[in-house]
């Protein structure tokens, strides 16, 4: 990039944002008020100036310097809503003042006010590749307009006299080219500080509504992810509620069909029958009022939403489900296998749970969805690294010998819940008929790094 692409890109000629007032009638009153300041303050320095003869004679009668100040801050008004007009027309206007009537141009004032204007221009204007344009014009015709001054040596010679004699030689330059030297100093500070600073301020301006946006962003982004996370939650425990019912109905159903039996041969043995189906009813609602307690705490408490919730099933309790298994008659067995004591009761509860319900869900579909009449149950926790489980898993294994019960097709909720929780947990899975008849629903997820 060469120099001419390094100084667009600083003063951002390619850049598409506009830097415009957020409250347009509020700048512009303030504008306003700003003018009527700088026209008091300059046709006070220019009264005062001439009470100590430092103005010269302007160009007409004595009202004709307060006329040049009125020109020249009036405009000042309108100076964010065309930033650009401005600062090109009060250079204009230090020019045609500095050729007339000097003394109100160089009095302090209108120095600032010229400043400013110029200032305003870089800071405000919303076309940079314009504004870039306009700065360089103004400067170079500045410039030119002092080589000119520079050139008539007369007019500096007058200047640098006192009391009608040129001035000494005391330093190491000639008082011509000292002077010279000293208003170059000044232009470049004045004209320089006025640019530099201008576009400083743009690009604060810039950054700072970045930055206003990038926090509209983030709270836009963190509601979302609030949202997200309560969807999340509900989808949880939707999932939970359709393992709890699927799994309790199907133990009911068959209990009742059994119940039924023994009612019809020996009304008195069916007792135990019934309240076996009794308490895995008195169980499902329980759960499910567990679940719907989270619901209503998911909304109305800010702070902790397991309040009020019975605790949730772990990998631990997978013999409950054996139990209830066999007492619905399905010849069920259990198999756990851990390379340390304790292992099954250590792994975290969300991967526990999520295995618990994917036994619940693999023998419910058994009982539901299968002719088969035994099944084994498989739990097996080992904390040795393998591919893609860096600090051992947790598995669990459902093998069933039947086959599918015809008529008894299900939603297919129950396993799209399991591959959910598979999702989120980042495990495998193996769901399918095997080989050698029968089902099988094999899934394993990574166990955490173990705290050192």
């Amino acid at each position: 990039m060469g120099l001419a692409g390094r100084i667009g890109a600083w003063f951002g000629v390619d850049d598409g944002w506009e830097r415009i007032p957020a409250d347009p009638a509020r700048a512009q009153r303030q504008d306003a008020a700003l003018a009527f300041g700088f026209l008091v303050l300059g046709s006070l320095g220019v009264e005062l100036m001439r009470s100590f003869d430092a103005l010269g004679e302007p160009p007409g009668p004595s009202w004709t310097a307060h006329l040049y100040v009125l020109a020249g801050t009036v405009p000042l008004a309108w100076r964010r809503r065309w930033p650009l007009a401005v600062a090109g027309g009060l250079a204009l206007h230090m020019l045609v003042t500095g050729l007339t009537a000097p003394g109100v141009m160089s009095s302090f004032p209108m120095q600032v006010v010229y400043f400013f204007a110029l200032f305003t221009g870089v800071a405000w204007a919303r076309d940079r590749r314009l504004m870039l344009a306009v700065v360089t014009g103004v400067i170079l015709v500045m410039f030119t307009w002092l080589t000119w001054q520079f050139a008539t040596g007369s007019g500096i010679e007058k200047l640098l006299e006192h009391d009608g004699k040129p001035p000494a030689h005391n330093g190491f330059l000639s008082p011509f080219a000292a002077y010279v030297g000293y208003s170059l100093i000044i232009n470049v500070l004045y004209f320089g500080g006025a640019v530099i600073g201008g576009q400083a301020a743009w690009r604060a301006a810039q950054q700072r509504e970045r930055l206003a946006e990038q926090a509209v962003t983030i709270a836009a982004q963190s509601e979302e992810l609030q949202r997200q996370a309560v969807i999340e939650e509900r989808m949880r425990i939707a999932r939970e509620l359709h393992d709890v019912v699927a799994h309790h109905i199907s133990v009911i159903g068959i209990q009742a069909a059994a119940a039924r039996r023994v009612l019809h041969r020996d009304p008195e043995s069916a007792e135990p029958a019934l309240r076996v189906i009794e308490g895995s009813s008195r169980e499902a609602v329980a759960q499910m009022r567990g679940l719907l307690g989270t619901l209503r705490s998911g909304s109305d408490d800010a702070g902790d939403t397991t309040a009020g919730r019975t605790p949730e099933p772990t990998l631990a309790d997978v013999p409950t489900l054996v139990d209830e298994s066999r007492i619905s008659g399905l010849d069920t067995s259990l198999e756990v296998i851990e390379d340390r004591p304790g292992s099954v009761e250590n792994v975290p509860g969300p991967l526990g749970l999520s295995l618990y319900r994917t036994v619940q869900e693999a023998l419910s579909n058994v009982r539901r969805h299968s002719t088969a009449h035994a099944v084994a149950v498989i739990v097996r926790v080992e904390h040795r690294p393998e591919i893609g489980f860096a600090h051992g898993f947790a598995e669990v294994e459902v093998l069933d010998n039947g086959r599918p019960r015809g008529g008894t097709s299900g939603t297919g909720l129950g396993l799209l819940g399991v591959r959910e929780r598979l999702a989120t947990h980042g495990g495998v899975s193996e769901i399918g008929p095997r080989f050698t008849g029968g089902y099988r629903v094999r899934v394993r997820m990574p166990l955490p790094q173990e705290p050192s």
